[in-house]
C-alpha cells in the first residue's frame, strides 16, 4: 500500500499525456499524408508543443511505472493504469466536451470498483513484494557462504 502514491502519479501523468496529445492533434487539424509530405508531416506532429509535451509526460509516466514495477507485483500495479481511462474520460468531458453517456459512466464505475478490489489485495500481498524476495535471496546466500 505504501507505493499507491507512486502508482497514482503514474496514472495521472499517463492521463495528462493523453490529454496533451489530444490537444496537439486538435491544434494540427485533420491529418493527411502523401509520399511527398510524410516526413515533413511527422516532424510537424512531433514538434507541435502539445504533442511534444505529451510525449515527454508519457516518458515520465513510463519511468514512474518502471520504478513501481521494481517494488510491487505486476498483477497489482498494472490494473491501476485503467484509472487513467477514468481520468481521461472525465477531463475530456470538461476540456474537450466529449460525450460522457450512461454506458461510459457505468464502465467507469466498474473500473473504479475493480481497482478498489485490487488495491485491497495489496494489503495482504506486501510480504510477497520483490523486496521481500530479494531479502530472502540475500539471507539464503549468507547462509550458504557461512555453511561452506
Amino acid at each position: 500500500m505504501k507505493y499507491i502514491p507512486f502508482i497514482l502519479f503514474t496514472v495521472l501523468t499517463n492521463a495528462a499525456a493523453q490529454l496533451m496529445l489530444k490537444q496537439g492533434m486538435i491544434s494540427l487539424g485533420p491529418l493527411s499524408f502523401t509520399a511527398e509530405t510524410a516526413v515533413a508531416r511527422i516532424f510537424q506532429i512531433l514538434f507541435n508543443p502539445w504533442v511534444f509535451a505529451g510525449l515527454v509526460t508519457f516518458a515520465i509516466s513510463m519511468a514512474s511505472h518502471l520504478f513501481v514495477l521494481s517494488k510491487v507485483e505486476l498483477s497489482f500495479a498494472y490494473p491501476f493504469l485503467s484509472l487513467a481511462y477514468v481520468a481521461v474520460a472525465i477531463f475530456a468531458y470538461f476540456v474537450f466536451r466529449e460525450d460522457l453517456n450512461a454506458w461510459r459512466i457505468a464502465g467507469i464505475a466498474f473500473i473504479c470498483v475493480g481497482t478498489f478490489f485490487i488495491a485491497q489485495s495489496g494489503r495482504s500481498s506486501e510480504s510477497h513484494a520483490p523486496d521481500a524476495a530479494v531479502q530472502g535471496t540475500a539471507t539464503k546466500t549468507k547462509d550458504i557462504r557461512s555453511a561452506a
